[in-house]
């Protein structure tokens, strides 16, 4: 009887042994085609795109945590010693238009009417419009009585728009480049807007979006001293201006000269031939009249293309200059210049606008192989989502760097060195906009820009089993 027992009990302790054995030998394999399937997942392991909510989350809590470089102009993010310029202006800024960087700047928050540089705001809006799908360059425009050249103030600048022409939209832009024709402001206002009130209301909305609050317009061409901005605030929109419509430059604003009318811009039943100026302006005015770009240093100054000027006495006279170099481009806003006459006014430009863009290129040049400002992934062991990326806070198009080394600017950007600090991977709770690595960008012993990289996304706490299971694969990855 207790031999009976005795080999049931052995049978019993062979049965839990076996199946002791075969349950550890179906977790064993449980466990390696768990280790497999995460093998193959962690190999292709690409974050999903984020969702707009996550989008959103990730901007915001940017904005909020590194506001220093969520502006469109900002200081240098090194030290520089300060430039001894001679300028004439009043108040001026010198900035970067890749970076952003001001790199020079004299009273440049005294409010001080734009005069014809408010037309650059006008001119923003009409690029909206074709950039839309509303117009296009050869749309032809009607005239409104109210943008007649005629009717127009004393003195005004003009692209001499008479009663009954047909003009283009481009020919329009182009006179409101070149000649700073306050008729064809009214005209391009009138046509996008159906009245001047309307159209203000649109620049306005520009300058507020961008968080210009010394920028303020009553009239879109610029006569009246009521319009106001600061020149720190003209190059904040002078530079979103040209980044968003660089093809502006070569269309309009670098042309050095503009003749209208026309022979097929004249009224029907016009003659082509000198009008009668004896009366003032008359309405039908049917002969081509020639003007220059009133921007003096077109021509002058290697790599001018843009922008343009203004003037009224109020304002003396103004400038926003642009010039490209080497795939560097600079812009300087020049305000309250001095100068009795149009001859001294532009003289000061030229003046101011030459030592500001020397200083420039000869003092700075833009780094522009930033391939390694991107995001970078990063494995989470044990997530859903297996990986996430870490993502610059701004992904800047160049690096602003001043010259200090070599025999040449371009001998100075080839000792330019970009080192990118990164995690093997991440543990725990990983929240959005958290810093989680560091680019940094040198020359020499000076650093140039420390670009701090964020999660991108939201990852809950890990599964214990998987994160268990992910490192062991990691692991091995690496091997």
């Amino acid at each position: 009887m207790s031999t009976t027992k005795d080999n049931t009990k052995k049978i019993s302790k062979q049965t839990l042994v076996k199946l002791l054995i075969s349950s550890a030998t179906a977790i064993l394999i449980l466990f390696i085609g768990l280790i497999a399937i995460r093998s193959a997942k962690l190999k292709n392991a690409v974050p999903p795109e984020l969702t707009h909510l996550q989008q959103v989350e990730l901007e915001t809590i940017i904005y909020e945590n590194f506001p220093e470089r969520n502006t469109l102009i900002h200081e240098l993010p090194f030290k520089s010693s300060k430039a001894d310029l001679n300028i004439f202006a009043e108040s001026v800024i010198l900035i970067d238009t890749a970076t952003g960087d001001i790199l020079y700047e004299k009273n440049a928050d005294e409010i001080i009417p734009p005069a014809s540089l408010t037309k650059l705001f006008a001119m923003y809006v009409v690029e909206q419009e074709v950039e839309n799908g509303n117009l296009s360059y050869d749309s032809l425009i009607p005239i409104p009585k109210e943008a007649y050249a005629c009717n127009m103030p004393p003195h005004s600048s003009l692209m001499f728009l008479g009663e009954g022409h047909k003009v283009t939209l481009e020919e329009l832009i182009l006179g409101l480049s070149i000649a700073s024709g306050n008729d064809a402001a009214y005209a391009l206002a009138y046509t996008i807007s159906g009245s001047m009130e309307a159209f203000i209301e649109r620049m306005n909305a520009v300058a507020q979006s961008l968080g210009l609050k010394n920028t303020h317009f009553v009239e879109a061409s610029g006569y009246s001293e009521e319009n106001s901005t600061t020149a720190r605030e003209m190059a904040a929109f002078c530079r979103m201006y040209l980044n968003k419509y660089p093809q502006s430059l070569q269309k309009f604003h670098s042309v050095k000269s503009f003749t209208y009318p026309k022979p097929q811009n004249i009224a029907d039943g016009d003659t082509y031939k000198a009008q009668d100026w004896s009366n003032g302006l008359p309405a039908h005015i049917t002969m081509g009249i020639t003007q220059k770009n009133t921007n003096p240093l077109l021509g002058i100054l290697k790599g001018c293309d843009g922008l343009k000027t203004g003037y009224i006495q109020e304002s003396g006279y103004n400038l926003a200059l642009t010039a490209v170099n080497n795939d560097t481009r600079f812009l300087s806003i020049t305000m309250k210049g001095p100068g009795n006459n149009t001859q001294q006014g532009q003289e000061g430009r030229i003046h101011d606008g030459t030592e500001l863009m020397n200083y420039a290129f000869g003092s700075f040049a833009d780094y522009n192989d930033t391939q390694s400002i991107k995001d970078y992934r990063i494995f989470v062991p044990g997530s859903k989502e297996i990986s996430i990326n870490l993502t610059p806070v701004y992904k800047e198009t160049a690096v602003c760097v001043p010259y200090l080394t070599g025999n040449s600017i371009k001998e100075n950007l080839s000792n330019v060195r970009i080192t990118v600090e990164l995690p093997s991977k991440l543990k725990g709770k990983i929240l959005a906009g958290t810093q989680y690595g560091l680019i940094t960008i040198t020359l020499e012993d000076y650093i140039l820009e420390q670009i701090p990289l964020v999660a991108d996304r939201t990852v809950k706490s890990r599964n214990v089993l998987f994160s268990l299971i992910d490192n062991i694969v990691l692991k091995f990855m690496k091997k």
